[in-house]
């Protein structure tokens, strides 16, 4: 078995404890990462006199063919190799030789690598996971901006509440998505911080250049306290934290979709391509997009849960329970890779029955405020004209009648400042057109919002696409 330890041992592991210790199977995706740290970590060697310019040639180029066979797949990790950097240490060596391959790992430790590597994966990885957002929300917005004069009822408590234009109801999922972004980008600047040079935990005697590695693997700066250097996983809580939160949201719009296609609700017709069948009811047409978008959220949750459990009790400097921080990521990774082209495919294609949203927009006495407001503007307090308001919809219950086919006769028996002019208000497009605040469902604020949102969409795509670390 091929191990960067083990002078001091007269055995090596046994079967059971090396099966234990392997991580190579999941931690193999930071193997660019991982080569383009030993690169410029080369460079510092070299300029620290502890390579020669021969030296370093040979190594660069080293690791440059090492890169590339390991792009191709031409050089894979073998199942004596417990981790990746001991897979990549020993292409390196095979390449080159030990003369030269055997002094690349003086003044650093697998405690500074994997945390550099993984801030490094997580950093480019977020601007991946942004893009996919992004894709989604987009759909969002082409849906919204087709809906922005389509009423419907909006809902508090699962109750009829207010009527609002569609298009806004779909824009909150891409406000809500768009903080998600906002929290990797700020999550992003305590992640840009190189951990290099912290060793073990004490730092280098080798006189090493930790800002220079930093500089060039395209970090901001560097950990300042070498042991919280190899210690700190706050960015990996944090990062899954920003992970769960995309899920739980993802899960939200899965409910919401769900709700849309059921036969009670029918506002949504599914594509054929983003639903599935049952295999014993023909009838079926089935969300499994949204379903499994709420399914699949808990696993992120989990993660968060998992590493913050790790992390709770450790003691100072590294310990090997943190080699539990990657499959929560790399998983947390994958499973927004799979979820959010799916949902982006499945919002975009759904068809909605605008007529139908319209139809029930009035119902459940979802005018009701509207009167008590119309009565405001008449100089009546609201504490009365809410009772007011009450009062009619009581009436109207009690008639098996809705708000608006109440008569005036009626109106004015509740109070006599209701007169036949509030039926104004006791329409969906007035009440729509009325709610005409910067923030508000009127038709023509939606518009002004959904054109910022065009602002903020740009902006994460420029984030997104500016990996800050080349591999």
């Amino acid at each position: 078995m091929t191990r960067l330890w083990g002078g001091r041992f007269a055995s090596g592991p046994s079967d059971a404890m090396a099966a234990l210790s392997e991580s190579v199977q999941f931690d193999w995706v930071l193997a660019p990462y991982d080569i383009a740290q030993s690169k410029a970590h080369a460079r510092v060697l070299h300029n620290a006199g502890l390579l020669s310019q021969a030296e370093l040639d040979t190594m660069i180029a080293g690791l440059t063919e090492l890169n590339s066979r390991v792009e191709s797949g031409d050089f894979l990790p073998t199942p004596a190799d417990e981790d990746v950097h001991t897979a990549l240490e020993r292409g390196l060596i095979e390449t080159i030789g030990t003369e030269v391959g055997g002094k690349l790992r003086a003044g650093r430790s697998r405690n500074d690598q994997v945390s550099t590597d993984l801030r490094m994966f997580l950093r480019n990885s977020a601007r991946g996971i942004a893009t996919h957002v992004g894709h989604l929300q987009n759909a969002l917005l082409t849906q919204a901006k087709n809906h922005v004069d389509s009423a419907a009822p909006g809902f508090t408590h699962l109750q009829h509440a207010q009527p609002v234009s569609f298009g806004h109801e779909l824009a909150k999922h891409i406000h809500a998505f768009a903080r998600d972004i906002e929290r990797l980008q700020d999550w992003d600047k305590r992640a840009a911080k190189s951990p290099m040079g912290s060793g073990a935990l004490a730092g280098s005697s080798l006189k090493l250049d930790p800002v220079a590695v930093a500089t060039e693997l395209g970090f901001d700066g560097i950990v300042e306290n070498s042991i919280d250097g190899v210690s700190d996983r706050d960015f990996v809580a944090e990062f899954l934290f920003s992970t769960a939160l995309i899920g739980v949201h993802l899960s939200r719009l899965g409910e919401e979709i769900c709700l849309w296609a059921s036969r009670e609700f029918g506002w949504a017709t599914l594509d054929d391509a983003w639903s599935t069948g049952s295999s014993i009811m023909p009838q079926k047409k089935n969300p499994d997009v949204a379903e499994l978008a709420r399914g699949k959220s808990g696993r992120l949750i989990g993660h968060v849960t998992s590493v913050l459990t790790v992390l709770k009790g450790l003691p100072f400097a590294y310990n090997r329970d943190l080699q539990e921080d990657k499959e929560s990521v790399i998983d947390a990774i994958h499973t927004l890779q799979l979820v959010l082209p799916a949902m982006t495919g499945c919002v975009g294609t759904l068809v909605f029955d605008t007529a139908k949203m319209a139809e029930s927009a009035p119902q459940g006495f979802a005018l009701a405020t509207d009167i008590a407001e119309w009565l405001v503007q008449q100089g009546v307090p609201f504490n009365h004209a809410h009772e007011v308001a009450g009062a009619c919809v009581k009436v109207a219950e009690a008639e098996g009648i809705e708000l608006d086919e109440l008569s005036d006769e009626q109106f004015s028996a509740i109070d006599p400042a209701l007169t036949g002019d509030v039926r104004s208000v006791l329409t969906v497009a007035g009440s729509l057109a009325s709610r005409s605040t910067v923030n508000g469902t009127a038709p023509d604020s939606v518009r002004l919002q959904l054109a910022n949102v065009e602002g903020v969409l740009a902006a994460q795509e420029s984030w997104a696409n500016a990996k800050p670390h080349a591999v």
